[in-house]
């Protein structure tokens, strides 16, 4: 029986210990690679909005997340997932709106614009 308590104790340590590795990666990424200041606040919260409830990324906006990289819109989506405030939020579904979001912003970004 002690050994399964050791054995929890070991695991829940493991468990803190990789949450707390993965923020300070998160933020280590994105203090090396300046992502917070690659971003206007206007597309910023424009691409919050289509990752994190319903919406919609402009052309204008796409461009600058395409600017501002996969590994800084990861990496700033995997920190405010960790942030308490999002802690209802199902991971797996914000990181796949989050992959779909880039994938259509590329799409969009790729498309020829209408003629006038």
């Amino acid at each position: 029986m002690a050994s399964l308590n050791v054995y929890s104790v070991l695991v829940v340590l493991f468990l803190t210990c990789g949450a707390v590795m993965a923020t300070k990666e998160n933020d280590q990424i994105i203090k090396e690679n300046n992502c917070e200041t690659k971003m206007g606040l206007p597309c910023a919260l424009e691409a919050f909005t289509s990752i994190f409830n319903t919406g919609s990324i402009s052309k204008k906006c796409c461009s600058e997340l395409v600017v501002l990289g996969k590994v800084c819109h990861s990496a700033l989506v995997k920190r405010t997932l960790e942030n308490p405030l999002f802690k209802a939020l199902n991971p797996a579904t914000i990181i796949a709106k989050s992959i779909q979001t880039w994938n259509n912003l590329l799409a969009l970004i790729d498309s020829p614009s209408p003629s006038a």
